[in-house]
């Protein structure tokens, strides 16, 4: 092991913790004076400690630390057949290695996690989308907003005035070779919400052409728009 291998890992286990209380003082005082150890130390802290927050702690099955330095320090003598002084030098090494392995499989592992939650946290898929009818170029008359889990809609109605004898009727149309079929009349609320879109598919809702006609008061007589229709297609909301 290099004197830089020893210093990184003597850092990763004043880091971890691990070091007996002496051993902790010692390296403390060290670090005044050796810039290299303190610099090592303060990158096991940039390493670690963000993504130790993130993880609650876990205990390691009781023993098992000391099994498996049991089973080291047996399988060291029996191969050297070293001194005692040998030994106890060896046994400081192997402690040192297994710490630093463990903390860079701990790092890695923090990380794993880190990137785990990001991923959990981010939705499967776009569930809410928007679709606005424009009167002109530059003004909505209407606000469709979607969501695909519930197959709920909300229209709002924006800059589309209030007719007398007229009303407002919202209608989806699936496929260019399938007529319009209507979502109901829009109250002269600002707001209408309803279930209507809970007999389509959520492929159809989220392929679909949606349109608001003028009908004569109660909605279109017909069942098909009789008046002027605005047209929107939806598209995923921002957050």
């Amino acid at each position: 092991m290099s004197d830089v291998d020893d210093i990184n890992g003597l850092a990763g286990e004043f880091v971890l913790g691990t070091l007996e209380a002496a051993e902790r003082v010692a390296v403390a005082a060290r670090r005044r004076r050796e810039p290299a150890l303190d610099a090592a130390i303060l990158a096991w802290e940039r390493r670690l400690a963000p993504l130790a927050e993130t993880v609650p702690p876990v205990e390691p099955p009781a023993g098992l630390y000391e099994r498996i330095e049991v089973a080291l320090e047996s399988t060291a003598a029996r191969a050297l057949g070293a001194p005692s002084a040998d030994i106890i030098d060896l046994e400081r090494r192997v402690r040192r290695w297994r710490w630093t392995a463990a903390a860079a499989s701990l790092a890695a592992a923090l990380a794993l996690v880190v990137i785990g939650v990001r991923e959990a946290s981010r939705p499967e898929a776009v569930q809410s989308f928007v679709g606005v009818f424009n009167k002109d170029d530059v003004s909505p008359a209407f606000m469709l907003t979607v969501d695909l889990q519930s197959k709920v809609l909300t229209i709002r109605t924006v800059g589309a005035p209030q007719q007398p004898g007229k009303s407002y009727q919202l209608w989806i149309k699936t496929t260019p070779q399938t007529p319009p079929r209507s979502l109901g009349v829009i109250a002269s609320a600002s707001y209408t919400v309803g279930p209507e879109l809970a007999v389509y598919r959520t492929d159809e809702v989220r392929g679909a052409t949606f349109g608001v006609s003028e009908e004569p008061l109660g909605g279109s007589p017909t069942g098909q728009p009789t008046g002027p229709v605005l047209h929107a297609q939806l598209v995923p909301a921002r957050p």
